[in-house]
């Protein structure tokens, strides 16, 4: 810690050497792996206690899939923010700022403003108008099956992609801790990560979930408060001396000044030619329209009792996780100035190691193990919301709306999404293995674009288009679902530079890393293209009874059979 503010008080003289010191001493080592592992095995066994005692109320779909709907809108604005902040928040937004600055913090600033678009187009009317899942809404007013059917595929698309994200999250942190590099070993961290979230789903259900989640939220942000706020004792409150060593850092690294003055400026990672440009183009519409066609960030609406705790819970999520992007700065740039980019490059995880190591600068091992656990808390709270997510999907909209024809018993719809955890679980760690290298952030944006392609369009014209119908639906979804899913195989993410998923082989001819560019207009024109010429549903009353209900609340509770 003293070496910590020694180094940082240097600033301004250009004297390295403290730092460099102090660099030298954390490179040595990640830490004690034992404290590491049973701080870990600590969070563990009492976040699962939680979760068996939550999960003994579990006796009905309602409760697995909403909790009962019995949580006030403070504690599903707590849940919110555990199920937002996510590894990509914590590690990936750290990673970022630290190794592009200005570009870095763009991340942040598209989940954020995001929240805007789903408090005022989508929390209030979407929780009036469901019971369970996102579907609900969608085949509200259109034709039950195709609708239900497309809704899933989009879901299921989505939560994948986001558990992949937290899976390589999750390998990255562990391997920082006990300093593994070999992929063998890291590929084994993340099959035991997705084998305890698939625990906590089958024993806890969504009330389980929730708790975690609420527990994760406070302690994560509490954690980052403590090294926000040490590190600005370091600096004395001047930020203008911590940029200062971040950038002194960056040029030791090998970086020529102008270029390390460029991590304060845009540009540095989107600005260099028309293409980057684009793509930044393509990450700020994925970022600002994905959270309201997030269905597990939907899903949480559903268990509040009222539309108004459903707003009190989006305007609390709104403050935590506000307080906690602008906290993630300061921690971005510090582990640029305490860690330098070329130790976090060099680290297992890379870019997702950032937020370890500054750890361990700050507060040494125990610090390190302690906010790390409090990381992979979060992974664990988030995967168990995805997971619960898609279980309710296959189960709610395949199996008992159309396989079984709306006749299935809860129990049976339980078991299923039971079943459906474990294989989703499963496809996920063996994605998320492939996906180690990559920045976390990074990954969760192709989520928030498949999200804004394939839901979003059809989400909005559902609610506020009265000609919609359900050829206009299934234009709209399958349009942005495959496009995206497309955009995405065939870009520079998963082929054709050192680092994608597949760095052996190129097969890209996209050039941008992001499709929302391309996938998400495509979307919403497809969705109007085909209510022009498809046949109108001639559901009237469902539409006038959706319009009501969407508005005002009234009948929430009435089913809706046609």
């Amino acid at each position: 810690m003293t070496t910590t503010f020694n180094a940082l008080n240097t600033v301004g003289t250009g004297n390295l050497r403290l730092l460099a010191e102090g660099g030298a001493q954390g490179e040595a080592s990640t830490g004690n792996p034992i404290l590491n592992i049973a701080i870990f095995v600590i969070f563990i066994v009492i976040t699962m206690a939680i979760v068996m005692r939550a999960g003994k109320s579990t006796k009905e779909a309602s409760d697995f899939y909403t909790g009962g709907a019995t949580f006030s809108g403070k504690q599903n604005g707590l849940a919110i923010a555990g199920d937002y902040l996510s590894a990509a928040s914590f590690l990936g937004i750290v990673g970022a700022v630290a190794l592009n600055g200005y570009d870095g913090f763009l991340y942040s600033v598209g989940f954020f403003v995001a929240w805007l678009v789903a408090l005022l187009l989508v929390a209030e009317p979407l929780r009036n108008t469901g019971k369970f899942t996102m579907a609900d809404v969608l085949s509200f007013r259109l034709k039950q099956k195709p609708v239900r059917v497309a809704a899933a595929f989009g879901t299921l698309f989505v939560s994948l992609f986001y558990l992949i994200a937290q899976m390589a999250g999750a390998g990255s942190l562990v391997s920082v801790l006990l300093d593994i590099h070999d992929k063998k070993s890291q590929a084994i961290v993340v099959a035991v990560v997705g084998a305890v979230m698939i625990a906590y789903v089958l024993f806890g259900g969504m009330k389980g979930t929730t708790y975690v989640q609420m527990i994760k939220a406070v302690l994560l942000v509490s954690g980052v408060a403590f090294m926000t706020i040490t590190i600005l004792i370091g600096v004395k409150g001047n930020f203008s001396h911590l940029l200062q060593q971040a950038i002194d850092m960056h040029a030791a690294s090998g970086a020529s000044s102008e270029d390390a003055q460029k991590i304060l400026e845009p540009g540095l990672k989107y600005g260099k030619t028309a293409t980057t440009r684009l793509d930044f183009v393509s990450l700020a519409l994925a970022l600002v329209l994905g959270t309201a066609g997030l269905p597990h960030v939907l899903m949480r609406f559903y268990t509040v009792p009222t539309a108004r705790e459903a707003r009190r819970s989006v305007t609390w999520a709104i403050g935590l996780i506000g307080a906690f992007y602008l906290m993630a700065l300061v921690l971005g740039y510090g582990a640029a100035a305490l860690v330098g980019p070329e130790r976090i490059k060099n680290a297992p995880g890379g870019a997702n190691a950032a937020a370890p190591l500054l750890a361990l600068e700050i507060g040494g091992s125990f610090v390190m193990a302690l906010i790390s656990a409090v990381a992979f808390a979060t992974v664990l709270a988030v995967v168990a919301g995805l997971a619960i997510t898609a279980s309710a999907s296959v189960a709610h909209d395949i199996y008992h709306s159309i396989i079984r024809d709306g006749k299935s018993t809860e129990e049976e719809q339980v078991r299923v999404s039971r079943i459906t955890v474990v294989v989703i679980g499963v496809v996920s760690i063996i994605l998320g293995i492939l996906a180690m290298g990559q920045n976390v952030a990074f990954l969760v944006a192709l989520a928030f674009a498949i999200a804004a392609s394939a839901n979003l369009p059809t989400i909005l014209y559902s609610l506020y288009w009265k000609e919609f119908n359900t050829t206009g639906a299934l234009a709209s979804m399958y349009t942005g679902l495959v496009c995206a899913l497309v955009l995405i195989i065939f870009s520079p993410a998963v082929s054709g530079t050192d680092k994608s998923m597949f760095t052996n082989v190129d097969f890209h001819w996209f050039p941008l890393n992001n499709p929302g560019l391309i996938s998400i207009p495509a979307a919403f024109i497809a969705g109007f293209i085909g209510t022009k010429l498809g046949k109108p549903d001639n559901f009237d009353d469902l539409q006038a009874e959706m319009e009501v209900r969407s508005l005002t609340g009234v009948g929430v509770e009435a089913p809706v059979d046609h």
